[in-house]
């Protein structure tokens, strides 16, 4: 079962370019799959529908979450897809199955004030103060994922760009506008990182190609660090560390652009989301503005002369 999952793993990083964190994400799943159908005796070649149901319905009892469970539930039928398309099995005892679906919940997001107060104590830094505001402004900025934002190659920041060009899921492309507070901390930023690089090579190291390096094996910022890094900035912004993390600034961005009036289609972009399913989850912010539209535009709202 292990060379199954291996194989398949490495299809997925060929083929469709996934990215590590989905990989090691399914890796677990698969590996805990493949854990509990071990301690039973059964194996993926001989498995049937039900046994796959059985195992699914013991992950409800474990009392794990909708969104757990049918992320495993689509490790185990892409596993299954793959194991039929290479002849190991000739039928797919999961395509039928039907996954629990997600719960729909409001995406957790800050408003304009916190996040000036976070963009604030990036500024505020008692060390590395650009790289700090570059990182916030950026995400605040673009709404980027936390992956794509600290593994930006350099070459994308050259030039004073009014777009920067981003590589996401997929190593799917998107162009997303930089506001000018957004260029000018990169601009600050890029300056104090150049003259850094330089005296690293003049000592014989090599130089890098991220924007936000760093001696680690990534050779850039790593997600967790950054993750650690926004949490400081919370405390630093008298915010609860709890409610603080680089998916919300996302979340933020997206809110606040949608309150502001841009249009879904546009968002969905920036985001680079392949679904606008995905993006309609910022929709409730537009209930109090269409219900601000319809009182001050509509001729029956209006109040009615004696």
């Amino acid at each position: 079962m292990a060379r199954w999952v291996q194989s398949y793993l490495q299809a997925q990083a060929a083929e469709l370019d996934a990215a590590p964190n989905t990989q090691l994400a399914y890796a677990r799943d698969l590996a805990g799959f493949a854990a509990w159908l071990a301690d039973k005796g059964l194996h993926f070649a001989s498995l049937s529908q039900d046994q796959i149901e059985s195992y699914l319905i013991d992950c409800a009892a474990e009392g794990l979450a909708k969104s757990t469970r049918a992320r495993r539930l689509s490790a185990i039928k892409q596993l299954f897809r793959f194991a039929y398309e290479e002849g190991w099995r000739a039928d797919n005892p999961a395509l039928q199955i039907k996954g629990p679906g997600r719960a729909q919940r409001l995406p957790k997001t800050l408003d304009l004030a916190e996040v000036d107060r976070l963009l604030d104590a990036a500024r505020n830094s008692p060390r590395d103060g650009l790289r700090n505001t570059c990182l916030m402004e950026l995400l605040y900025a673009t709404g980027m994922r936390v992956t794509e934002l600290v593994s930006l190659p350099v070459a994308a920041a050259r030039g004073d760009p009014q777009m920067l060009l981003v590589r996401g899921k997929g190593g799917k492309e998107r162009l997303v506008p930089l506001s000018p507070p957004a260029r000018a901390a990169m601009a600050n930023w890029l300056t104090a990182r150049d003259q850094a690089e330089d005296s690293a090579r003049k000592a014989g190291k090599p130089a890098s190609k991220y924007l936000f390096p760093s001696h680690g094996k990534a050779g850039h910022l790593t997600r967790h660090a950054f993750f650690a890094l926004i949490k400081t900035f919370a405390i630093t912004a008298g915010l609860s560390p709890a409610r603080v993390t680089p998916h919300v600034l996302r979340h933020a961005f997206a809110t606040h652009l949608l309150a502001g009036g841009a249009d879904l289609r546009s968002i969905q972009t920036m985001l680079g989301h392949a679904d606008i399913a995905t993006t309609e989850i910022y929709t409730h912010v537009l209930d109090q503005r269409l219900t601000d539209l319809v009182l001050q535009h509509h001729p029956l709202a209006k109040p009615t002369k004696p």
